[in-house]
């Protein structure tokens, strides 16, 4: 009965956490994109799933998901029917794919800037929240973007990302991409 009592005990603490401490690079991560992320974004705010939820809620940010899109194999059998991965994500937000790597074409980089400012109204003043999955660099290096190239002023960074926002229980729905 003890015994019981003591493993409920002890499977009800908190685990101690391992997470590696990473530092931000001087430039954009251009490799090994899901790795453990910084805690910092210097320019930026981090916001955990919470605060990201009542940002959200508030209604006055605009939130922008990284997360890439897979491209059509090139040599997929005549007749095979491709169908596109749904992003499930945060309702409202805006789908810019595959601007987080840390190397960008200038058409990225063009197709980038130009779906932030759309999204924004062309203000960079106004608060844009930027994530895509856990321990994804892409969402880091788009927001570092925004804040080092482009010139926004109020950029958050959500490092957790839509895993921990639907682990969360908050709302989800399915968005395509801008």
């Amino acid at each position: 009965m003890i015994r019981a009592a003591t493993l409920a005990l002890v499977l009800m603490m908190p685990l101690p956490c391992f997470a590696q401490s990473v530092a931000e690079p001087d430039g954009y991560r251009t490799e090994q994109y899901r790795a453990p992320v910084p805690a910092t974004l210097a320019g930026g705010t981090v916001v955990d799933v919470d605060e990201a939820y009542a940002l959200w809620m508030a209604g006055d940010v605009t939130f922008i998901d990284v997360l890439p899109r897979a491209p059509k194999p090139k040599d997929l059998p005549e007749g095979t029917v491709w169908r596109e991965q749904p992003r499930l994500s945060i309702p409202g937000a805006t789908w810019l794919p595959n601007v987080g790597y840390g190397q960008l074409a200038q058409e990225t980089v063009t197709y980038f800037e130009e779906g932030l400012a759309k999204a924004t109204d062309g203000n960079k003043e106004a608060p844009v929240v930027f994530f895509c999955l856990s321990e994804c660099w892409m969402s880091w290096n788009a927001a570092k973007r925004a804040v080092d190239e482009f010139g926004y002023n109020q950029v958050y960074w959500f490092p957790d990302g839509t895993d921990v926002w639907t682990m969360a229980s908050y709302p989800t729905e399915e968005i395509e991409p801008e």
